[in-house]
């Protein structure tokens, strides 16, 4: 099986809506062929994480939240701080929960190459940048 290499620019698109269609690349339901035991997907560059658009309050409202192991150790960071920190995580944990919950995911998911501006050293075989918003 030959794996497909598809860009995509997140420049003003919404969170969610590249999030879904990135995903069902990487888990190959866009395929004639797809089996959902089989990880048939392709790989995935997204360009401009730092431009993706959110609706409503959710730069301001929306938190992740991770714990590091301790007690009161629950840590939060809102979408405008980390964007400012490393804004390729925001596409990426939206990716990473849209995949299926299973031991193909981690599979998937290394496939997902996000990158802050238009720049990338990846061989693009499909060109999904003019998709409508």
């Amino acid at each position: 099986m030959e794996r497909q290499t598809y860009l995509y620019d997140a420049k003003g698109k919404v969170l969610g809506r590249l999030a879904t269609e990135i995903a069902t690349v990487l888990s190959g339901r866009d395929r004639v062929d797809f089996t959902p035991h089989i990880d048939a997907g392709g790989h995935v560059v997204v360009i401009n994480a730092a431009e993706v658009a959110l609706t409503g309050n959710k730069e301001e409202d929306k938190l992740y939240h991770r714990y590091t192991g301790y007690s009161g150790g629950l840590r939060s960071i809102s979408v405008k701080d980390q964007r400012e920190k490393d804004a390729t995580k925001i596409i990426e944990h939206a990716v990473k929960g849209m995949l299926p919950k299973n031991k193909l995911a981690n599979a998937m998911i290394r496939r997902l190459h996000v990158v802050n501006d238009d720049k990338h050293g990846y061989q693009i075989h499909v060109d999904r940048t003019e998709l409508k918003k």
